[in-house]
């Protein structure tokens, strides 16, 4: 059983790092994509079904907190060169998928460029948490 006096801790870390450049609701937009990568691949990471006093449930969330940053397009190349180079796993929004309106055009917008010639708005990266930091190292959190 839980004791619920102890602070809960996490030894993996959940970041999404947000091109500075974008308009509010691009910001959204991508982070909810780039978490959906990670809660669609690491279930553990999700936690049980909501209920309020009546019995409505509602969907489960990720049981640890996500943090947001946000860099300039040049950091953006840096965290994500940091992270496969730490060999984490991480999710990408390219600026060629605001143009795109499904799935399988977003994985051909992606596939049709060079790793180091994506030109990223967004990444996502989960993992050990002090990993994470090493590649979130000089972004700052979203304001």
């Amino acid at each position: 059983m839980d004791d619920v006096s102890e602070p809960v801790r996490f030894e993996t870390k959940i970041a999404v790092v947000l091109r500075e450049d974008l308009a509010a609701w691009q910001r959204v937009n991508v982070a909810a994509f780039l978490v959906s990568g990670i809660a669609g691949t690491h279930p553990e990471v999700v936690g049980d079904d909501y209920e309020d006093a009546d019995g409505q449930t509602y969907l489960p969330m990720f049981r640890q907190p996500v943090m947001v940053f946000e860099g300039a397009k040049e950091f953006m190349r840096t965290a994500h060169e940091r992270a496969l180079k730490r060999e984490l796993e991480c999710a990408v929004f390219t600026q060629e998928l605001f143009a795109t309106g499904n799935d399988r055009d977003n994985r051909a917008a992606v596939k049709a460029v060079r790793t180091e010639e994506l030109d990223l708005v967004g990444i996502a990266v989960y993992g050990p948490k002090n990993a994470v930091d090493k590649v979130l190292k000089g972004a700052a959190k979203h304001p």
